[in-house]
Parts: structure tokens; C-alpha cells; sequence
């Protein structure tokens, strides 16, 4: 029997060995999937056992799958990078990583921050389904056996997802999930709001300390700020940088980019409430920082796309006149904040993906080139 075993371990690394990395990374995020499959289903049954359940609620189905996938998607991500770095170290392949750029490496805090965003995304995420089941299945009781399958399904989703997550990393996927952490943080923190009211004074207000949707807010805020900067180094990082002339544009769009990510921390650190000063002055910087960068993104980055440039402006254009529709009485302040808001995180996700489309490598450009040189062979 320990000869089978030890024949069956071999032959799994072997398998492994001559598998891709591609495939290597879907085996561990299905193991990961399976493995919290059964964990959930385990303690769920045993949560569940003797019980009629409800599917939200107290103790109930959505609860236990909402509490179970956040802490099953922060340890996925975390399996991911672990089993992504040690298939870098043992195949000592560095460029592999996709966010290995010009020497660029993750650092703690920011690996934290990403996987605070993708627990609270699953979070939110199981919880509203839950909530949606319930509302077209009204009053429906859940038994034991079900519900806990229904539970360790949910934990085995996230598990996969997250696994792959963190091992195929890459900027283009952190902008995906900043986008979808701040409008569920957001959606989240209005929902909750204790005031609901709340619009009739800006949207600060829901970090107030007195308002129960002030954790929600300001912890969105503060992850978001830490990804935001993480993007800004990965993003400039992608810009290819032929003259000193170009280095110094990077560098400088970087610095505007990284001060955006801790105003915009500042912002939840220090509530409107309690630091009046502080955070409108966070605030009104970020929006500054925002408009300098974007009028003169032509001269700092001159391989940029025109199109997104124009974009730019655009949304500078906008914002401005948003303020006079504001200083007129025309809209108040909240729908002036939330417009900007958009308007900023989505530029900086586009010009994340723009920059890492001038990393990549192009096959049409080679054929074009091999074309030119027969043209020049011919004449």
C-alpha cells in the first residue's frame, strides 16, 4: 500500500513537471475548489444539523455562505501568490509573473489590500444573491443537507476564482477589481446608510462617524487608495521609455498617480465629521492632481494615445462644469462628487489597460516591418 502511494505522489509530479503553467495554475485553483467544497460542507452540516433554515438571516444559508467566501476568498488569493512563487523559484522564471515589470514587485501592504478587496467582494456578492433567492423564494424553508451542498458549492466558486486570481495577476486584472470593489463598497455603504437622507448633504456623509455605513465607506476608500497606487507604479512601470525626456514624463504622471491613491486614502482615514479640514483638502487635491495630470498627459507621455488623451480632456471639461452647475445651485454637491468620482476611477482604469497595450507585444507590428523591408529590398 505505501509503494502505490508513493508511485501515485511520483507520477503526480511528474504529470505536474511537464504540465504548462497555465495548467498547472487550474489544477491548484481546482484542488483549492475541492478543498473548500468539503471544508464548508462539513461545517455548514454541522451548523445547520437539526435546524430548518432560512435563506438569509441569522445563521441562515446566505450567512454562513457570505461569512464562509469572504474568508475562502482571502485565502485563495493568498494560495494563488504562494503557488505562483513557487513555480517561479523552482522553474526560475521571473518574467512569468505578469506583474513583474521593470523590477516592480507587490508589496504587503498592497497583496493585503487585494485580498481585503476580493473578501469583501465576496461578501457582498453571496449576500446580495442571497437576498435576491429570498426574495423569489419567499418564506421557502432550507434543510440541512441542502444547504450546506449550497454552501460548500458558493465556498468552492470563490475558492477557484480567487486561486486564479491571485496566480494570473496582472494590472489590466487589478483595475477590474478595483472597478468592482469600489461600486459594491459604495452600493454597500449607501444601503446601510443610518440617515436616508444622507444625499442632501455629499456623499462624504456616509463616512461620518455617527452613520452606520461609515466603516463600509471609509475602509472602501483606504483599500481603494492602496490599489490605486499599486496601479500607478504597474501602469507607469508598462510605458515603454525611449529618452531621459520620456523617463521624466513617467515619473512625473507616477508621483500624480500615487498622490491621487493617498488622498484618496486620507479621504477614509480622516472622516468629514471629525477632520473638516483635512479631508475636503484631500479631496479637492485629488480632483486637482486628477486635472493636471490629464492636460498635460500629451507632453509627459508623447507615445499616448490621442484618443484617450481627448478622453481626458473631455472628462476635465466635464468635471468643470460640474462645479459651475454646483457653485449656480443647479446640482448639489453630492451628485457633483459621485460624477467626478466616476469619471476619475474610470479614466484610471483606462489608461491602465492603455499602458499595458503599449507593453504588450504586437504580432501586426513585426508583419508590418518585415513588409517595409521587402519594399526597401525591392527598390
Amino acid at each position: 500500500m505505501r509503494a502505490e502511494w508513493d508511485r501515485l505522489i511520483e507520477r503526480l509530479r511528474a504529470s505536474r513537471a511537464t504540465a504548462s503553467s497555465r495548467q498547472t495554475q487550474e489544477s491548484d485553483a481546482l484542488l483549492s475548489g475541492v478543498a473548500a467544497f468539503v471544508l464548508g460542507f462539513l461545517v455548514s452540516l454541522a451548523i445547520f444539523w437539526h435546524r430548518t433554515l432560512s435563506i438569509t438571516g441569522a445563521w441562515s444559508v446566505g450567512a454562513v455562505a457570505a461569512i464562509g467566501g469572504a474568508a475562502v476568498a482571502v485565502l485563495g488569493f493568498a494560495l494563488g501568490r504562494v503557488a505562483l512563487r513557487r513555480e517561479l523559484t523552482v522553474a526560475g522564471a521571473e518574467g512569468a509573473d505578469a506583474l513583474a515589470v521593470d523590477g516592480q514587485r507587490l508589496r504587503w501592504y498592497e497583496l493585503t489590500a487585494i485580498a481585503l478587496a476580493h473578501g469583501a467582494v465576496a461578501l457582498l456578492a453571496l449576500s446580495g444573491l442571497a437576498e435576491l433567492l429570498e426574495a423569489s423564494f419567499r418564506d421557502a424553508p432550507v434543510f440541512p443537507f441542502p444547504g450546506a451542498v449550497l454552501v460548500g458549492v458558493a465556498l468552492a466558486l470563490t475558492a477557484y476564482v480567487c486561486s486564479l486570481s491571485g496566480a494570473m495577476l496582472s494590472p489590466s486584472s487589478i483595475s477590474l477589481i478595483l472597478a468592482v470593489f469600489l461600486v459594491i463598497g459604495a452600493l454597500t455603504a449607501m444601503l446601510g446608510a443610518t440617515d436616508p437622507h444622507w444625499w442632501r448633504l455629499n456623499l462624504s456623509a456616509l463616512g461620518m462617524v455617527r452613520n452606520a455605513s461609515a466603516a463600509a465607506f471609509n475602509g472602501t476608500l483606504i483599500v481603494a487608495g492602496v490599489m490605486v497606487t499599486t496601479i500607478a507604479r504597474y501602469a507607469t512601470a508598462a510605458l515603454s521609455v525611449r529618452e531621459p525626456r520620456d523617463r521624466r514624463g513617467r515619473d512625473i504622471v507616477r508621483i500624480g498617480l500615487i498622490l491621487i491613491g493617498v488622498f484618496l486614502a486620507c479621504a477614509g482615514i480622516f472622516p468629514v465629521d471629525a477632520f473638516f479640514l483635512v479631508h475636503n483638502t484631500v479631496a479637492t487635491g485629488m480632483t486637482v492632481v486628477f486635472s493636471i495630470i490629464v492636460l498635460a498627459l500629451p507632453w509627459l507621455l508623447r507615445r499616448i494615445s490621442r484618443v484617450f488623451v481627448v478622453l481626458g480632456w473631455i472628462y476635465v471639461l466635464v468635471i468643470a462644469l460640474l462645479g459651475v452647475f454646483f457653485a449656480t445651485g443647479y446640482y448639489n454637491l453630492t451628485a457633483v462628487e459621485l460624477i467626478a468620482a466616476v469619471l476619475i476611477f474610470s479614466w484610471i482604469i483606462v489608461f491602465l489597460r492603455t499602458a499595458s497595450a503599449d507593453r504588450e507585444h504586437d504580432p501586426l507590428a513585426d508583419v508590418r516591418a518585415a513588409r517595409g523591408e521587402q519594399r526597401i529590398e525591392q527598390d
